[in-house]
């Protein structure tokens, strides 16, 4: 029996974990890039409404990865897979309302990329919603009830039932102010928090609202953390970063905390003049990349600041040394990593500062999680 979840609990609390778990940081990309690699199951079979189909594929990769963690997904509601065909001609899977016979067809998710057409989303703020009434349009807040089990937790159940004893779950939340890249683009975002805090303010309420509501989805569903993704705020000031982003992350996590579950809170970029803002938020776990695009961010040195005040993650670099580097230089990492974790009390998590990589190979990812193992035992 696997006892990831047990240990990824004791890392994740204040009495740090005997042996150091392992996990991949966004397995969902790591599955997409992978699957031939993980699974016998056909692609389609991550889209089908079928309970059957979703639990032959989500046994065969959570076996195949090794790691201690998984996501713990919704499902379609039961009226829409009872009104729901998959038709199967050679390549091409269709998807069909067998009420209204309305057709669909399926495509594969697009590797590497979140894009189907690989472009970067940029507005230019000339042509953005500017008033708090657009916001609101484009916002939609929460039902204010939580709806009725309608069956959209029967696969999270299945899977907790297989599962759930062993390895940790896990729900996934956005942090408000990164969220609004999807409200204004890359350039309308930073123009805003530069000109209209007011605006950027009346979103991030809308948004932490929605965040919470999927902190309580997640609960619902069984999972035990929650992984908040933070996106593109380093390069705002120290000052808006407070007020505009921490200001909102940090009620998200005390909701996570009401509920019952933990919180990991990555945050991409280069956390320089930010570290004590960073911690502020209070979450309970603190996940960064791997040194890249100009910044460094070495593990030592992120133990050193934290200083057993919450967990940390580790950041092995899924370039250099999980896809280019050989085994030993792997091994070396791993060992370092750890190492520096149980200087935080233990309060570690072996993991990646990235997802892996579409040309890691899933036997050096296996590798990655049995050295981690070996080398985490207490």
């Amino acid at each position: 029996m696997s006892y990831g979840r047990l240990n990824i609990a004791a890392a994740l609390s204040s009495d740090g974990a005997r042996d150091i778990p392992v996990v991949l940081p966004y397995t969902g990309i790591y599955i997409r890039d992978h699957w031939e690699q993980l699974t016998r199951c056909p692609w389609w079979y991550q889209a089908s409404p079928d309970l059957t189909h979703q639990l032959a594929w989500h046994r065969e990769v959570i076996s195949a990865i090794g790691q201690d963690w998984f996501d713990l997904p919704s499902f379609y509601p039961l009226t829409t897979r009872q009104n729901t065909a998959i038709e199967v001609n050679r390549d091409r899977v269709t998807w069909i309302d067998v009420q209204s016979g309305a057709r669909r067809v399926l495509q594969r998710p697009r590797q590497a990329g979140w894009s189907p057409h690989g472009e970067v989303e940029s507005i230019h703020p000339d042509r953005t919603i500017h008033t708090p009434g657009e916001i609101d349009g484009a916002i939609p807040l929460p039902e204010a009830a939580p709806a009725p089990d309608d069956g959209r937790h029967d696969l999270a159940r299945t899977l907790l039932s297989e599962f759930g004893a062993g390895l940790y779950p896990m729900g996934y939340v956005a942090a408000p102010l990164w969220q609004t890249y999807h409200v204004w683009g890359f350039e309308g975002m930073m123009t805003m928090i530069a000109t209209r805090p007011d605006l950027v303010r009346h979103a991030c309420e809308r948004l932490l609202a929605n965040g919470i509501a999927g902190a309580r989805e997640a609960a619902a569903r069984g999972a035990a953390g929650i992984w908040i993704e933070d996106c593109m705020t380093d390069m705002v000031s120290p000052e808006a970063f407070r007020t505009l982003n921490v200001a909102y992350v940090r009620p998200l996590v005390e909701e996570i905390r009401s509920l019952g579950m933990s919180s990991i809170y990555y945050f991409c970029g280069n956390p320089t003049g930010k570290w004590d803002l960073l911690l502020s938020a209070g979450a309970d776990a603190l996940s960064l990349e791997e040194s890249k695009k100009g910044f460094t961010i070495d593990i030592a040195d992120v133990v050193n600041r934290v200083g057993g005040r919450c967990a940390v993650l580790g950041n092995l670099d899924a370039i250099a040394v999980l896809q280019d580097g050989d085994e030993e230089s792997l091994r070396a990492e791993v060992a370092r990593q750890i190492a520096a974790g149980r200087r935080n009390g233990s309060r570690f998590v072996m993991s990646l500062g990235s997802p892996v990589t579409p040309g890691t190979s899933a036997s050096r990812v296996r590798l990655y999680c049995d050295l981690a193992h070996v080398l985490g035992k207490g």
